[in-house]
């Protein structure tokens, strides 16, 4: 009984996260698992509770995976199914592992005193152990960053802006810290622990709560286009020309005050580079399709559009194709490129297929079409827009990243994160909002969103949403450019933050544990 409880307050507590926003539920749920945890009568049952809780949380969670194999031709759809469990077999690792160090270091059941009730130090030692270990679930094997706790903060903003100071992975373990304090108020009745975690957590929420970005500038318009082109049109015969010509169209024209044009991820088919072998340009000439964006543009507008750059051993008609790269290109109004920004965290299995020589023969292949695997780019990187400044560019998954987002080096004034969330199935697209919205608090950045069907965004620096285009509908957003704030605590130290929380939290469990 006590394992199929655990599994199913895994799946409960998915329902904190968009787009159900149950974020109580998710409290409540964390608050069960971890008296569970306390009272496991041994390292190896804890394990398998810890394990059974993210089996069901991330079956859950990430369901949305699953609509991403049915646009495959290679692999049948039902294989998705397959795909979102065995991701949440491994996943369900990550919690496994912080239910065990917390049993371990700090429930009195493992030196085995069964009578003791849960205490404050084993909520603590629980918190840095979710931190750490959600911290490696972002990192390790090129990272699944997906849905940290501390997105499911949200719905209320004021709490969630706290990630202006301690980044998300930090803020996720203040989730744990009040379920903590809920298993301790309703089970132990302990008040002092409750309100020393809850009052603050109330005070947060009420004084952060209003909107706190500076105001927009009225000098300077960004326009957003979503061109409702879905994934399942994308092997139809004229969706490469159908597809510039509805952004062509939804890119308005230009007018007195300057505008950043801003296309979605991979929305331009054909190639928009010159010097490939001729053999390339079989979708259009990359001058007559730069010029098709430029005619979009007034003299002081600039437009970044995705798009796909090829690369080859050597330049010239000679050259073969070595990879790909998933790129967001700089147009300006006489149709010249300004600058090429390529995606450096890619995904595996969707845009490169690990161990290529062994997984190809077997039938697997990666969700995007073709046979030839993107690569990666450099890192973050900022690209100076003429009459618009610095602009951050990370596309599409890069965004969920906490702390690899922007080049440190060069701050931005704002990020533009194209995306195809298509993909995405119902619960995947507003999750990737969430999550973006999360990376303007920590960075003080506004963030701009375009998508083919949606959401496409235009975002705060202090996260909130300040125009929106909803899925599956054919728009532009034009408004004001808005203006970053500060550099805050975060986007200064990164994700060095674990560590001192880390520290302190050890520190306070071991001396309540002395007394």
């Amino acid at each position: 009984m006590t394992l199929l409880l655990s599994l199913l307050l895994g799946a409960l507590a998915a329902t904190g996260f968009a787009p159900l926003d149950w974020w109580a539920v998710t409290l409540v749920a964390f608050a069960g698992w971890m008296k569970l945890v306390h009272d496991a009568p041994s390292l190896r049952r804890v394990l398998l509770i810890g394990w059974l809780f993210g089996v069901g949380h991330f079956t859950v969670n990430n369901n949305w995976i699953q609509h991403a194999f049915d646009f495959q031709d290679k692999m049948p759809p039902a294989l998705g199914y397959v795909a979102v469990v065995l991701l949440a077999l491994y996943l369900a690792v990550y919690p496994m592992l912080a239910a065990g160090l917390a049993w371990r270091l700090a429930s009195p059941r493992a030196a085995g005193d069964a009578a003791t009730v849960p205490g404050a130090a084993f909520v603590l030692v629980f918190t840095a152990a979710w931190i750490a270990t959600e911290w490696l679930r972002a990192t390790m094997f090129t990272g699944y960053a997906w849905d940290p706790l501390g997105v499911a903060w949200l719905p209320l903003p004021g709490i969630a802006r706290l990630a202006a100071w301690t980044g998300t992975y930090v803020l996720s373990g203040i989730a744990i810290l009040a379920a903590g304090a809920l298993l301790l108020l309703l089970a132990e009745r302990r008040w002092r622990f409750a309100a020393a975690v809850l009052a603050p957590l109330a005070l947060a929420a009420i004084l952060l709560g209003a909107p706190y970005a500076p105001p927009a500038d009225p000098a300077r318009r960004v326009r957003v286009v979503q061109p409702n082109i879905g994934q399942d049109e994308v092997t139809a015969p004229d969706y490469a020309q159908r597809i510039l010509r509805t952004m062509v169209a939804l890119s308005g024209l230009p007018g007195a005050t300057p505008r950043l044009v801003v296309w979605p991820e991979g929305s331009v088919d054909p190639y928009l580079e010159d010097g490939y072998p001729h053999w390339w340009y079989y979708r259009g000439h990359p001058a007559a399709t730069r010029g098709a964006i430029a005619r979009t543009l007034g003299p002081r507008d600039r437009a970044l559009v995705g798009s796909t750059a090829l690369m080859f051993d050597r330049p010239g008609e000679k050259g073969q194709l070595i990879g790909a790269g998933n790129s967001i290109f700089l147009v300006g109004p006489d149709a010249r490129l300004g600058g090429r920004y390529d995606k450096a965290h890619l995904v595996p299995y969707g845009e490169y297929l690990p161990m290529r020589t062994l997984l190809g023969p077997i039938g697997l292949s990666r969700l995007v079409a073709g046979e030839i695997d993107f690569l990666s780019g450099p890192g973050p990187r900022t690209l100076d827009v003429p009459g618009f400044g610095p602009v951050g560019m990370q596309i599409c998954y890069e965004i969920i990243f906490s702390g690899q987002v922007v080049d440190r080096a060069h701050r931005p004034a704002l990020i533009f994160n194209p995306s195809n969330d298509g993909w995405f199935g119902n619960w995947g697209p507003p999750q990737h909002l969430a999550q973006a919205r999360m990376r303007a608090i920590e960075e003080g950045l506004p963030i701009i969103r375009s998508t083919p069907n949606g959401i496409s965004a235009v975002i705060a620096a202090d996260g909130r949403l300040l125009g929106t285009i909803p899925r599956f509908t054919a728009a532009a957003i034009e408004l004001p450019m808005p203006r970053p704030l500060p550099p805050t605590l975060f986007s200064r130290i990164g994700n060095w933050s674990i560590g001192l929380a880390l520290v302190v939290l050890l520190a306070l469990a071991a001396a309540l544990r002395r007394r």
